[in-house]
């Protein structure tokens, strides 16, 4: 059974004939598609239904497409969110990837790459999901790290003062990564491959933002470090 026919994708594009382009393209390639043309009814149709994966433009009426991100986000950690928008400033992407965003095509885009990202990020979804599920079996629960408590299985963090993070399952496998391999550099095409199954420009971008959210969760502790190895990538190191 191919992946396309058990995927339901959340569109959101207030363009008309844009929407209609990208639904009737992706349609043929047998997704079920779910066009909305406003960010607020997008976010009432995601609470009530089950989908695969999102695809929202940034400029939307009654919610922005950041907006419907982080609320989208804030109920679903895992699901892939691709933004299709004419903004393409990098403080834009950036922005984009930091509120959790996976991806990002700016507008003209190729219909071809699209649908090329869609089978990506689907792919990576499911194999994430069946490998963490095995990993989280054959490693221990918790991890100490530092003053820190890491549950695995959980996807939590648990630092001195007793505050209780919920990681995202990306930061869960990054930590994870880190502190099976304490003291040793990962390089950054390492983490991309083996976290995101590729090691392009934006995914690094990406990485970034995350190695920058696990370094606020354990700042805490001075005696854990996140060392940036320049050109190379990256060491969890731990003091006495």
């Amino acid at each position: 059974m191919n992946i396309q026919s058990q995927k339901k994708i959340l569109f959101v594009e207030d363009d008309a004939t844009l929407g209609f382009v990208v639904k009737d393209h992706l349609s043929l390639e047998g997704y079920q598609i779910e066009w909305i043309k406003d960010g607020q009814t997008a976010f009432e149709i995601f609470v009530e239904n089950n989908f695969d994966l999102c695809i929202f433009d940034v400029m939307l009426p009654k919610l922005d497409g950041f907006e419907l991100a982080k609320k989208v986000r804030a109920k679903n950690k895992d699901i892939p969110i691709l933004f299709l928008t004419a903004k393409s400033l990098q403080e834009d992407r950036l922005h984009a990837l930091r509120i959790g965003a996976d991806d990002y095509l700016t507008k003209p885009f190729s219909i071809e790459e699209l649908v090329l990202k869609i089978e990506i990020f689907l792919r990576r979804s499911v194999g994430s999901q069946a490998n963490s599920a095995q990993n989280f079996i054959s490693e221990n629960t918790t991890i100490e790290l530092g003053s820190y408590l890491f549950d695995v299985k959980n996807l939590s963090l648990l630092s001195p003062s007793q505050k209780k993070y919920t990681l995202t399952s990306r930061e869960s496998e990054l930590l994870n990564l880190f502190c099976q391999n304490k003291e040793q550099v990962l390089r950054r095409e390492f983490i991309l491959n083996k976290l995101w199954g590729d090691d392009d420009y934006f995914l690094g971008r990406s990485l970034d933002v995350f190695i920058s959210r696990l370094r606020k969760y354990l700042k805490e502790d001075d005696t854990i470090q996140i060392e940036n190895i320049p050109r190379v990538g990256f060491k969890i190191t731990q003091r006495n």
